[in-house]
């Protein structure tokens, strides 16, 4: 058994959600906040036998793909008015996966 720990944009999240459900996959969902935007996250947590989680990373790189975005850099601390940047454009969305192995299921 693997678990799959997939940390997503939370703009693809709900069609993610949506997508792992549809196709009969369970997963918990866990709102984060993380990376050089500090921006919202959702972390999925999923359950998979070996022989599914290739299907599961097709369905996550389905359904999160990577774009390009402009955005306004804040400063590090509000008190700091005089700090500015000019717009940036960087790349958002895709997603970053962990798979691991599970030693143990246990369900109450």
């Amino acid at each position: 058994m693997k678990l799959i720990l997939a940390i997503v944009n939370k703009i693809d999240s709900d069609k993610l959600l949506r997508s792992l459900m549809e196709r009969g996959f369970k997963a918990t969902l866990i709102s984060s906040t993380g990376g050089f935007l500090r921006e919202g996250n959702s972390t999925f947590l999923i359950g998979a036998e070996e022989e599914e989680v290739e299907k599961i990373l097709g369905i996550i790189q389905e359904n999160c793909r990577t774009r390009r975005e402009i955005v306004k850099i804040w400063p590090p601390i509000p008190e700091v008015t005089s700090f500015y940047t000019p717009p940036l454009e960087v790349e958002i969305g895709g997603a970053t996966v962990f798979i691991l192995n599970v030693e143990k299921l246990i369900k109450f």
